[in-house]
């Protein structure tokens, strides 16, 4: 059967609107979040594994445009692969990523709270991602242009913050001769670290600051014309964000040379101290917390909503007729909303940080694998797109984003996949029981 092709939700956004979502739901501060981890397992190469992220993004974002023309819907992945594939595949590619987008602002929430604990060292982290995360929910409700003056104001707000760290950095190595004291080529290369096992083990861990320009796609039936519109706000918000963690990751690398005493979880903060004080460090934990607690969140709590609203208007999981419920007055996917701060309360509250970030990286790049693949399958061999651009747009650049995205799921540990193979057998059995067996088409087939 064919995909419901009704439109409720409310069209009220633009082009600007969708590229800054994409880029506050990446964070251009994002690097603050993994700098020192990421540092020690890439033996100080942080802006070469952030390289090799975006160049990992840039053939998936290829994929999501693609798809966005000819199917405009909220339902991203799900909708992509359910139409590339089969919608059995769609269905679990859909319940891959929203291990991603339902745990992820569990996770941007206690990231928040454990840095603010910095600062505070009584504070309940758990409390206070509670807090984060109802309030951001109840902004989404709202609707969706209160959601993007907000976006606006934060990413203001985080480009100012980064252009002042640049400026210190700038000062710290090339004025006053410190850190590296000039330009290096260190933190991009050094050949005798490098091999394959590096290469996927670190960027499985800088995943995380990528994975958001796919929530554009969420937004499709909330922008005009959005067949055109789509595609180019993901490239433009992929391509501007990876530069600004090129940029970020290199003039901190300059600043503190070496990686071997670098904190895992506050390293980038030290850094902002070592270059610009104690006032200044003190400013970038502030608006890191604001900006990953708030901002980060709020967009990834719209994204999963609008995922869990077409797979209930689909009749695709249990309780889709909860979740396709539209306020009516913000015309926003309110039980959608309601549930995922549910989930990500139960989250933040059972659950430990580094679980959530396993399953958060194994959904996003399994999700990217299959919507790659649904690519070459329905543009090149279905509809029969070829000649020389459809070779590259078609099969080339989707395989490659496909290998890539097989060379770093070959990174995750045996625990980070065995956790997500529990997730996905999870979403197979609710898929079997919604399918009748998978006799059904899988859309449109009798609510539970």
């Amino acid at each position: 059967m064919e995909l419901p092709q009704q439109q409720e939700l409310k069209r009220s956004l633009t082009m600007r609107n969708l590229v800054i979502f994409g880029m506050i739901t990446m964070s251009p501060l994002a690097p603050y979040q993994v700098f020192g981890s990421v540092s020690q397992a890439s033996y100080g190469m942080v802006p070469l594994v952030y390289l090799i992220g975006a160049v990992l993004m840039f053939f998936t974002a290829l994929s999501y445009a693609r798809f966005s023309k000819d199917f405009p819907s909220a339902g991203s992945v799900y909708t992509y692969v359910g139409k590339g594939i089969n919608p059995h595949v769609g269905f679990l590619a859909g319940w891959i990523m929203l291990s991603d987008y339902i745990l992820a602002p569990a996770l941007m929430c206690l990231f928040s709270g454990l840095w603010l604990s910095g600062l505070f060292p009584d504070i309940n982290i758990k409390v206070l991602a509670v807090v984060f995360i109802c309030i951001t929910g109840l902004i989404n409700i709202r609707g969706i242009q209160l959601n993007a003056k907000v976006n606006t104001f934060l990413f203001i707000v985080q480009i100012i913050a980064l252009i002042v760290f640049i400026g210190f950095a700038i000062k710290f190595v090339f004025i006053d001769g410190l850190g590296f004291g000039g330009f290096s080529i260190q933190p991009f290369f050094q050949p005798e670290y490098i091999d394959w096992k590096f290469v996927a083990t670190a960027s499985s861990m800088i995943l995380l600051g990528f994975v958001g320009f796919d929530g554009i796609s969420t937004l499709s039936e909330e922008v005009e014309n959005p067949q055109k519109v789509v595609g180019k706000a993901t490239i433009i918000a992929l391509a501007t964000t990876a530069a600004l963690f090129l940029i970020q990751s290199y003039m901190a690398s300059l600043a503190h040379q070496g990686y071997k005493d670098l904190d895992p979880d506050m390293a980038m903060f030290d850094i902002a101290k070592e270059i610009g004080g104690q006032y200044f460090y003190v400013a970038m934990i502030i608006i890191n917390v604001i900006a990953v607690g708030l901002a980060v969140t709020l967009n990834v709590q719209s994204a999963v909503s609008r995922v869990l609203y077409s797979m209930g208007r689909d009749n695709m999981i249990p309780g889709s007729t909860f979740l396709r419920k539209i306020h009516p007055k913000y015309k926003t996917p309110i039980n959608a909303i309601i549930l995922s701060v549910i989930v990500s309360v139960i989250m933040v509250l059972t659950v430990d940080i580094m679980t959530i970030l396993m399953l958060v990286n194994f959904g996003a790049v399994t999700a990217f694998m299959v919507l790659n693949l649904s690519t070459v399958i329905y543009f090149y061999f279905k509809k029969k797109e070829r000649g020389v651009r459809g070779f590259f747009f078609h099969f080339l650049f989707p395989f490659i984003g496909f290998a890539i995205c097989a060379f770093v799921w070959s990174g995750f540990d045996k625990t980070t996949l065995i956790i997500g193979f529990v997730w996905l057998f999870s979403g197979a059995i609710i898929g079997f029981i919604k399918t009748k067996g998978y006799k059904e088409s899988g859309f449109e087939i009798k609510n539970m």
